[in-house]
């Protein structure tokens, strides 16, 4: 995702050593998801700019984004926007540590800058979670959650409901062609079916629903239906956001859960599409051995008789 961003950082040593001096760069790029960046450094002094624009911005920021970025970043955080852009940060070269571990932490959270920025309404639903049930042991009647949308692509979103035992998170995704419709069931159904096995119980809970919006987002405005709209929702018990380490694998995972998704549904086509292929090769290597040899043209002798070879 900001790879980019983080070979630069990485390929800018220490200013010490004038032989590894950084260079002027300005590179826009994309993720699949749609979410765009802009590494710039307009000069060889600095500083270095990254800027992300998401679509989903307005709303992660009311589920308390910039606090999330305040933390991760700090004074790298740039107050002042890049035009057309949600966040931007920024990298003087005389305060970029030297190679060592803290350059290497600094550049691994740098390419988590959009996991960063998404991870703040899950970290609001666990919070939340926890006030519910604090309440709940307490006697006080649990009020539900509210439901944070994330509409982090033009026809998809993800939805975050926390309450008393649990948090609940729904997927809204868009299967283009009928045959990922298909493809995509057999994986969601390998989902559920997963979870019977001793050794993965501890998983979260996952449903499938075809067209038919699961009740908890089902009186959502704006809620995306239609035939070749599928809903799958992943249920977190406390158990999955235990402690900050947990939390933080979780985040992560479920984040990537949609592209992994379609990730999948199209590598399983390309497996299919290269088995077809190799069967009709061989199909045709049966057909040309199962053809009978060409006839021979009919010779004359110089008496004028015709004659054919054997």
């Amino acid at each position: 995702m900001t790879v980019d961003a983080a070979r630069q950082i990485q390929a800018t040593d220490h200013p010490t050593n004038p032989a590894n001096r950084p260079a002027s760069v300005d590179q826009t790029f994309t993720d699949f998801d749609g979410v765009a960046y802009h590494l710039e450094s307009p000069s060889k002094a600095g500083p270095l700019t990254l800027s992300m624009d998401i679509r989903c911005w307005s709303e992660l920021v009311q589920a308390g984004a910039m606090d999330v970025l305040q933390r991760e970043y700090g004074s790298w955080l740039r107050s002042s926007v890049e035009p057309e852009y949600s966040v931007t940060l920024e990298f003087d070269f005389a305060k970029v540590p030297a190679p060592g571990p803290e350059r290497d932490a600094l550049i691994e959270s740098v390419s988590l800058l959009k996991r960063n920025a998404m991870a703040a309404p899950f970290e609001r639903a666990f919070a939340l979670q926890k006030q519910l049930e604090q309440a709940s042991e307490g006697g006080q009647p649990a009020a539900p959650g509210e439901i944070m949308p994330i509409n982090y692509r033009d026809d998809e979103a993800i939805y975050v409901i926390p309450s008393a035992d649990r948090v609940t998170v729904v997927f809204s995704t868009t299967f283009k062609e009928e045959t990922d419709k298909v493809l995509g069931k057999v994986f969601l159904q390998e989902f559920v079916d997963a979870r019977r096995q001793p050794s993965i119980q501890n998983a979260p809970q996952v449903l499938y629903s075809n067209r038919e919006p699961p009740l908890e987002v089902r009186n959502v405005a704006g809620l995306n239906r239609g035939e070749d709209v599928g809903y799958v929702t992943f249920v977190l018990f406390p158990r999955h956001f235990a402690n900050a380490e947990v939390m933080a694998g979780t985040i992560s995972r479920i984040q990537l859960f949609r592209d992994y998704l379609h990730y999948h549904i199209k590598c399983s086509k390309a497996y299919m599409h290269s088995r077809m292929r190799h069967r009709v090769a061989e199909f045709l290597k049966v057909l040309n051995r199962a053809k009978p040899e060409l006839a021979e043209k009919e010779r004359k002798t110089a008496s004028g008789r015709t004659f054919r070879r054997a």
